[in-house]
Formats: structure tokens, C-alpha cells, sequence
């Protein structure tokens, strides 16, 4: 991959500038802001969709200023991410600068705010309030992060920072009126009007987030891109986009396909070679959420599907190939969520008595089993690979974390412990890793698990430890509610939310 990386900055350098305004990847087009600037350049790797970008400048700063930009036009809020890194580990200047900036026009002194991180490790959110002023700071108290991300609420600009791995860290500036319409995209400034430095931008997204504040009843009605996310490196790849819902894929045993549901409740195969997805047979059970799974030998398909005049949701079981399926629960609400690995049980979250609790079943149908009964939500349960544990999450703590107990309910025992609402563990094939989703606590009661919201998927070993963030997602609710592990432990898929009623 460097030799690629490289090989691709030589290969741009040698562009004319007179060819920068052309569409790259995403964005419009790309340029020179400033007079008379050193001629930057920028491409994309559709292979990576990674975004290189070189740029020269005397600085990002004073009353005007001068680098490399990548952008587009929008309007409204939206939500800015990317990972952000120079290209060597030493450059010229100190204060040589990559990240993402928000701008009301082109001009060199004009109005704009931008997340910035600078050669020496400093990490701040840079603004000028009107054209020509003096460029203000708020430096942020972590520095040399990778993660960078931009969020625009009306004139209200959020920069979140992180070190890959680590939470987001948070700095506002308000009452910044750039207009309705802006330049947002990325940029490279080298703070040396001779030189030219280069960036490279990887897991680059711009979201349009939902109007308004989701909660447990919102509809789900955003778009939706279908990731696949390696979790030795974080590295995130979009592979099928749709400007509707759909929700928590599973990856099937046989390592080549995907199964999701969309939100009209029907269940879909998708062929990861092709990219393309495919109808699943599931007879008259057409009113499927996200709470779906499948055997561990992989034959067999797990629904949980709405029937009102049984009490909500209802769970089938039918051959993964499709067919006609079987009825396994008498009564809702019921969402499942695990397979025992020798395929005799189904467990799930069901309401009984006013009360959401775990319970197993036979998966030939039978007589239900509550495992848990502390008051207050229970949920998410699944098996290890090995049968020897439930995972499931549960609220009694006060916060929504991680717990796990023996298949029969007994040795109950809290997992994970901090001030994040964690849900939905997932254990990884080879039994060693467990990843889970985590809602902040400032946006999510610990009860509930709406979409729309700004979470983590986090990795953690099984036997114990502090848990990593690898992905950080515009989504919550159906990104990754059920398990989602390729079977060589690689990788995991998920989905991630942005508005596209406006494309």
C-alpha cells in the first residue's frame, strides 16, 4: 500500500494545475486557494477510496489564506469524518496542515472554519468570522489525532477529535454564520510558501444527518451505505449504497455473502463479488426487522417478524436458501438474537409481564425459558462460538453495558464498565475478540438504542480489557444489532446512515 501511495504522489505532482477543477471521488472539484500559490495537486484511489492531496502556502491564518483544497457545495447541516495523516514523518514546517474546513467561498480572505491537525501534533478548530478578520482558535487538549470530524448544526460548527482507537474529544464554536450554502471538503497547506506537503485522507464521509432528534420511534427512512470494516486496521470500504433503509447484515458461513433486511421488512442475500443484492424467499413473513440471525452451521435463517394480533414481533425459522418459515415463539414481543452452536436453542429479548428479559427456546419450537428477571432491560443475547456463555446487555447497572452468564442463566456476570451505553456483543468466530456498539451518554438515555446518533463500534478481547474504537459511525439502530463477523475473524459489516433524498 505505501509503494501505492507513493507511486500515486509522483504521478500527480505531474498534472498541470490547469486540470484541478475536475470532479475527484466525491467531491467537485479541487484547486489553489490564494495568489500565486506553488501548484498542489490531488487524486483518489478507488481502490482504497482513499484521497491523496499535496499542497503549498504560507499558512491558514491571519486575514487570508493559502493551501490545496478538495471540496463540494452543500447546503444545511452535515456531518464531516475522515482519517487524516502526512505522507512522511517529518516535514518542513512544524505547523504544516491537513484536515477538513467549512468555507463561505473561494477567496483567499474569505469567512470559514475548518478542524485542523498540525505537523508538530497540535489539533484545533480554526475560524474566521467574516472576510479579511483576523482567524480565531480553540486548540483542542489532545493532541496528534488521526480522526477528525466537523459537524454543522445551523451556525453552530462541532469538532470531534480522537486518536484512532480512543473517544472523540469536543470543541464548539458558535454564532458562525457562513451562509446557507458552503464549501466544505479536505485541504493541505504546508505553512511554507516553497514547499509542498501531502496528505492522505482514508474513510473519508460526508453525512446529512437526520432533521431533527431521533429517539426508540423514529422511522427509519435515512439512507443507507453497507461497510465492511477490517478491524486489525479500522480501515472502512462503502460497498453498496441505497437511498433507503437497510439494516444489520450478517455475514454467511460461507464467507461470499451478506444477509440484511430492508425497511419495508424484506430479507435480502448479498453476493459480495457481484455487490448486487437478492430477494429472499420467506413466504407470507414479509414484515421483518433487524433482529435476524443465523446458524452457526449456516443452514438456517432466524426472523423476528412483526404480527400484531400476536403481540408485535414473532420468531421463524426457515432454511437459508429461503422457503416457507416456521413459527418458534406463540407470542410477542419477541427479538431474536442468538443460535446455539449445536442448534438446539434460540435465544432472545422478550416482553413478558411488562418486563424485557432473555429467554431461550428450543429452536424446533417448545416451551420458552426465562434466563433473566432483574428489573429493567435485558437484551441482545448471543452465544459464543464455544457454547459456554450468553453475552447480552443489560441496564441494571444504571448504564446500558455488557454482561454474560452461563447458557442456563446462572453466573451472571457484568463485562464491560464505563460511561458509554454499550449494546449488541459480538464474538468473534475464533472466540477471542467480542465487538459492540456504543451510544454516548450525552445523546442516549441507557434504555434505548434509537438511530441517527453518533456511536462507536468497539473491539475488545474476550478475556478482558479496555475496549478500542474502531469505527466511528453516523448510525445506531440496525448498524450492527445482530452478528456480523466474516468467518475468518477479519472483518465485521455494519451500516452507516446519511440523508439522500436530496441526490
Amino acid at each position: 500500500m505505501k509503494k501505492l501511495i507513493v507511486h500515486v504522489i509522483f504521478t500527480i505532482l505531474a498534472f498541470n494545475a490547469s486540470a484541478q477543477n475536475s470532479p475527484l471521488g466525491i467531491f467537485e472539484g479541487h484547486g489553489d486557494i490564494g495568489n500565486h500559490v506553488k501548484p498542489g495537486a490531488a487524486t483518489y484511489i478507488p481502490q482504497t477510496q482513499q484521497y491523496i492531496i499535496s499542497g503549498a502556502g504560507y499558512n491558514v491564518w491571519f486575514d487570508h489564506d493559502e493551501f490545496h483544497y478538495v471540496y463540494k457545495r452543500l447546503k444545511g447541516d452535515f456531518i464531516l469524518y475522515t482519517r487524516a495523516a502526512f505522507v512522511g514523518a517529518k516535514g518542513v514546517e512544524e505547523h504544516r496542515k491537513v484536515g477538513w474546513m467549512v468555507r463561505k467561498s473561494l477567496d483567499s480572505n474569505a469567512a470559514h472554519v475548518n478542524v485542523v491537525e498540525h505537523g508538530d501534533g497540535l489539533t484545533s478548530l480554526q475560524y474566521r468570522k467574516t472576510a479579511g478578520a483576523t482567524t480565531e482558535e480553540v486548540r483542542s487538549a489532545l493532541t496528534h489525532a488521526d480522526v477528525l470530524q466537523l459537524e454543522r448544526k445551523g451556525n453552530t460548527y462541532t469538532m470531534r477529535v480522537a486518536r484512532f482507537g480512543e473517544p472523540f474529544v469536543t470543541a464548539q464554536v458558535t454564532d458562525l454564520d457562513l451562509g446557507e450554502e458552503v464549501y466544505v471538503g479536505l485541504f493541505v497547506g504546508s505553512h511554507n510558501a516553497d514547499v509542498l506537503e501531502t496528505g492522505v485522507f482514508r474513510d473519508v464521509r460526508i453525512t446529512m444527518p437526520f432533521n431533527g432528534e431521533s429517539d426508540q420511534n423514529t422511522r427509519m427512512t435515512l439512507g443507507s451505505h453497507l461497510e465492511l470494516l477490517e478491524v486489525a486496521t479500522g480501515n472502512r470500504e462503502i460497498i453498496y449504497t441505497v437511498p433507503y433503509s437497510i439494516q444489520a447484515p450478517n455475514w454467511m458461513t460461507n464467507g461470499k455473502s451478506l444477509v440484511f433486511n430492508d425497511n419495508k421488512g424484506l430479507m435480502y442475500t448479498f453476493d459480495l463479488a457481484t455487490r448486487q443484492p437478492v430477494q429472499l424467499n420467506t413466504g407470507d413473513i414479509k414484515n421483518n426487522n433487524n433482529d435476524h440471525v443465523l446458524s452457526f452451521d449456516g443452514t438456517m435463517l432466524g426472523l423476528s417478524s412483526n404480527v400484531r394480533e400476536l403481540g408485535g414481533s414473532i420468531i421463524y425459522t426457515v432454511p437459508v436458501t429461503g422457503g416457507t418459515p416456521k413459527q418458534v415463539t406463540p407470542k410477542g414481543p419477541s427479538y431474536l438474537h442468538g443460535w446455539s452452536p449445536d442448534g438446539k436453542y434460540l435465544v432472545f429479548c422478550g416482553q413478558r409481564d411488562g418486563e424485557f428479559d432473555v429467554y431461550r427456546v428450543p429452536a424446533a419450537g417448545g416451551k420458552e425459558e426465562k434466563l433473566t428477571n432483574t428489573k429493567g432491560l435485558d437484551d441482545g443475547p448471543e452465544y459464543s462460538p464455544d457454547g459456554q456463555y450468553i453475552y447480552f446487555n443489560s441496564v441494571r447497572s444504571g448504564t446500558m453495558q455488557i454482561w454474560r452468564m452461563h447458557p442456563d442463566g446462572s453466573g451472571q456476570e457484568q463485562v464491560t464498565n464505563d460511561d458509554l451505553n454499550n449494546w449488541f456483543a459480538h464474538i468473534s468466530p475464533d472466540g477471542k475478540w467480542m465487538v459492540f456498539l456504543s451510544f454516548l451518554k450525552e445523546e442516549v438515555q441507557p434504555g434505548i438504542h434509537p438511530p441517527y446518533k453518533h456511536v462507536y463500534l468497539r473491539l475488545m478481547p474476550v478475556a478482558g480489557g479496555t475496549p478500542k474504537v474502531i469505527g466511528y459511525v453516523y448510525g445506531g439502530q440496525g448498524s450492527i444489532n445482530t452478528p456480523s463477523w466474516s468467518p475468518d475473524s477479519k472483518r465485521i459489516a455494519f451500516i452507516s446512515n446519511s440523508d439522500m433524498s436530496s441526490k
